[in-house]
């Protein structure tokens, strides 16, 4: 389980290099954003299931299409988002009542 966690950030990473390359091509680089928006949306909705990863699927088409946003390591924040920060929320403790002796 682990080990497939960051294969998936290292793919995202390969990714937000790959878009971030095509910011630094003087001329055709935006050209290549047209082709590289639509694929990037589909690898992120392939690598994250669910509403989360439709909506981040929007996001990094939005993010790729738009000019001078290339930057912006969209791969990395979903997996931040997925393994780290959506974590924390989940592992807050909770108090569990146990009934013993008909007693609270």
């Amino acid at each position: 389980m682990q080990n497939s966690n960051y294969k998936l950030l290292r793919k995202g990473l390969l990714y937000d290099t790959i878009g971030m390359i095509t910011m630094a091509i003087p001329f055709v680089g935006p050209f290549l954003d047209i082709l590289w928006a639509p694929y990037a949306a589909k690898q992120m909705s392939d690598m994250y299931k669910g509403t989360e990863g439709k909506v981040a699927s929007v996001i990094v088409f939005i993010e790729e299409i738009l000019p001078m946003t290339d930057f912006i390591p969209t791969f990395t924040l979903m997996w931040l988002y997925t393994f780290v920060w959506k974590k924390e929320k989940q592992g807050t403790p909770q108090t569990i009542e146990v009934k013993v002796n008909d007693r609270y």
